[in-house]
């Protein structure tokens, strides 16, 4: 049984080989294509940002994430404002640990 890739393989009877010719002619990509040697570098998927945020699991009750969830996209980072923004008071009204 014949591979399902085998039928993807292109004869090529009817390409040339390069000559010596053929190689001192060609130019480099870099010089003639800038724009696209630059995209290659660059790279997939999203740029690097300086300060990722952090995945954590974190539970909520129902109807909280639910109505964030209702408010549309970006509810998850609604709630990071939220909790940005509660941070200063956290500090203030620090309790004491329960272990102790």
């Amino acid at each position: 049984m014949a591979s399902r890739h085998a039928k993807r393989i292109i004869p090529d009877d009817d390409i040339p080989e390069m000559t010596d010719a053929d190689f001192a002619a060609a130019k480099s990509l870099k010089a003639e294509m800038p724009e696209v040697v630059a995209a290659m570098k660059r790279g997939r998927g999203r740029p690097k940002v300086e300060s990722p945020k952090e995945r954590v699991s974190l539970r909520l009750d129902p109807k909280i994430v639910a109505a964030y969830k209702a408010t549309g996209d970006g509810w998850q980072s609604r709630i990071n404002d939220i909790l940005a923004l509660a941070l200063p008071q956290q500090k203030a009204k620090r309790r004491p640990s329960k272990a102790a």
